[in-house]
């Protein structure tokens, strides 16, 4: 017996969709801020420098790529949770709230560090957000993992997905160990991100299978 995402058209179902549109919108204004990215094995001198002078642009950035985020992964996952759940499957909702935590606790140290003047502070603090980077990349992972196993999402959605968990896990291997070698993956596991958090919420809100 299939299951599958009843079509409605009024109330709150329209929430994923809206969601999973702001989510891509957040992360491209974000990274529109043009703020300062130092590698991730800067040193906390280098980091100090590299961010000097653009505390507002720093913060922005972060509150756009991390902050508010935050609140789709865990609207978008807690909805696929919802329905999965009638299958018995709410590994998807567990996972994309702790990931959405984890982005929280990115937010709110990336404003620290959009303030911090002591190298020690600043290399305290860009690492702790990497290196949680790393964390909330395989937690991400393991949510697409769980939203492609509720037999769910559409059949590209579902490809997206698998794709999405090898190139993320192999990125928040990167960040997680400081490698600069494997952190330029985040330039395929980041937009395969946003197209499985937008198509998720979007296909939720249709109604579709």
């Amino acid at each position: 017996m299939s299951t599958t995402i009843a079509p409605r058209r009024s109330g709150l179902i329209t929430l994923p969709a809206i969601t999973g549109i702001a989510y891509t919108l957040s992360w491209v204004a974000g990274l529109s801020v043009g703020a300062p990215s130092p590698k991730i094995d800067s040193s906390g001198a280098a980091v100090v420098s590299a961010l000097a002078g653009h505390s507002a642009a720093v913060t922005t950035q972060f509150l756009f790529t991390e902050g508010l985020p935050a609140a789709g992964l865990a609207i978008v996952s807690l909805a696929l949770a919802r329905v999965a759940s009638r299958g018995g499957s709410i590994g998807v909702g567990v996972a994309g709230v702790v990931a959405a935590l984890i982005s929280f606790c990115q937010f709110v140290l990336g404003v620290a560090l959009a303030g911090a003047s002591s190298p020690g502070t600043a290399h305290l603090l860009f690492d702790g957000v990497n290196r949680l980077d790393g964390i909330k990349m395989c937690t991400l992972a393991v949510m697409a993992v769980a939203a492609v196993s509720t037999g769910l999402l559409p059949r590209w959605l579902r490809i997206t997905g698998v794709a999405l968990a090898v190139a993320i896990v192999a990125s928040g291997i990167g960040y997680l160990l400081l490698l600069p070698s494997m952190a330029p993956l985040a330039y395929v596991s980041g937009p395969l991100l946003l197209l499985f958090v937008t198509g998720t919420g979007v296909v939720l809100g249709r109604g579709d299978r």
